[in-house]
């Protein structure tokens, strides 16, 4: 992995949805769980459990670990299990037994996200062989971002838009936004929606009402 500091690093995704291509900002929030998805062979039980906040690129992330090289010393490609609280937990206790055959066609590696808040992400099992097995497995949390990394979530999200922030324009919003992944990407949202608007390019003006729009005509006495 990269040696250069994690709120300059970025990696892109091949994966693309219908409003752009997607790519990933890592900073202090989430470079240890970009690290640990690397090698799924040193995961506990070869699974993890991966939380975090909303819009947090918790299943980016994951899609992106699912599309990296097979590691030798699995005998198949991580598998992923989205909105993994939802599921049936019988059906999840024997997906967690299935991976510890490693060798035969069942083993591989289990990557569970599971979308939910507090401790274990929220995740409250009810099932007690299962919640034993998850209390064993490796757990990564993706923390809120700071300064710098929501910086480069901006930065991202008006790329993944194809909206033309001028400079000076993240040290503008970043002090004067929430400081979470949902924030930020919203922020972004309302800069686009206000500047198609007004058919004007994307200036303090259009940043101004945007944090105005969202969070009130109080944010005017940081103007």
């Amino acid at each position: 992995m990269s040696r250069t500091p994690p709120s300059q690093i970025a990696l892109p995704l091949a994966a693309r949805s219908s409003d752009g291509a997607r790519r990933i900002v890592v900073g202090a929030a989430n470079a240890h769980v970009v690290e640990a998805l690397q090698d799924p062979a040193r995961w506990p039980f070869h699974v993890a459990v991966l939380t975090g906040p909303p819009r947090a690129g918790k299943s980016l992330l994951a899609r992106w670990a699912a599309g990296l090289p097979g590691n030798e010393r699995l005998p198949k490609p991580l598998e992923v299990i989205d909105d993994a609280e939802t599921l049936d937990e019988t059906a999840l206790f024997h997906r967690w037994n299935a991976v510890q055959q490693g060798g035969s066609r069942e083993g591989g590696a289990l990557l569970l996200v599971v979308n939910a808040d507090g401790e274990n992400g929220g995740w409250r099992i009810a099932l007690p062989d299962l919640a034993s097995r998850i209390g064993g497995s490796l757990h990564l949390e993706i923390g809120a971002p700071g300064d710098a990394m929501a910086a480069e979530l901006i930065l991202a999200h008006a790329e993944q838009r194809g909206l033309t922030l001028p400079e000076g324009a993240t040290e503008y919003l970043v002090p004067r936004t929430t400081r979470s992944f949902a924030a930020l990407e919203a922020l972004v949202a309302t800069i686009d929606r206000i500047s198609l608007e007004r058919q004007s390019p994307a200036t303090m003006s259009v940043w101004r009402a945007a944090l105005e729009a969202l969070h009130g005509p109080e944010q005017q006495r940081l103007f």
